[in-house]
């Protein structure tokens, strides 16, 4: 049975795409923080990728779905990870998307956001790279199959570095791929630097899912 999709989302589509008809594209989910959430979809533009799409032409399909609010003020991504698992799903079935190449990054609470939906779902993703994010360490091994570059400030006051750090830990004792960058100075804003850096770009793109991982 096909899942209800209930999330509004921003999406973003190379310049080519319409004159490659041949060619499939790499798909990265982005995750927005807590500051974003709600029913204004211009609010999910405030910061990171939506942000950078407005003013730039990506070379993947960029979706960047909406945490609502609801009747739950606590409302985060790990209430949602079903909804956004139904859209990539949806997505696929639309757009010319290579299952290969398909990433998940996300800042502060889509850092959350971020280990939690490949933990779930480990066989879909190529790649991750959670921002200032953090999570529990149950289940981690799920993840030793998918490379994964995380990012933190050394000052961060709102998500204490400690949280990608432990997550990084047990990730790579685990036997994952894994590697984690700390901005020495910087505060809860680490993803101004991180997305800003071409050298983010080469490394997300050039990851494919592993062979032997199927699409469930």
């Amino acid at each position: 049975m096909k899942k209800t999709i209930n999330l509004e989302y921003l999406l973003s589509i190379p310049d080519d795409y319409n004159q490659k008809a041949n060619m499939d594209y790499p798909l990265v989910l982005f995750l927005h923080g807590m500051g974003e959430r709600g029913s204004d979809l211009n609010a999910v533009k405030a910061n990171g990728l939506p942000k950078l799409a407005e003013e730039q032409n990506f070379p993947f399909i960029l979706v960047s779905p909406q945490c609502p609010l609801g009747v739950e003020r606590y409302s985060t991504w790990l209430l949602h990870i079903d909804s956004i698992y139904a859209l990539l799903e949806d997505l696929i079935t639309q757009y010319r998307v290579d299952e290969d190449r398909i990433y998940v990054t996300g800042l502060s609470m889509g850092g959350y956001g971020t280990w939690e939906i490949v933990k779930q779902h480990p066989e879909k993703f190529a790649a991750m790279a959670p921002i200032c994010g953090g999570g529990s360490v149950e289940h981690l091994e799920r993840l030793k199959d998918v490379p994964v570059w995380a990012f933190h400030g050394a000052k961060d006051d709102v998500v204490p570095m400690e949280e990608s750090q432990v997550m990084v830990e047990a990730l790579r004792s685990a036997g994952g791929n894994v590697k984690l960058t700390i901005y020495p100075e910087a505060t809860h804003d680490s993803w101004t630097e991180t997305y800003n850096d071409p050298a983010f770009y080469t490394w997300l793109l050039n990851q494919k899912r592993a062979k032997g991982r199927i699409i469930k």
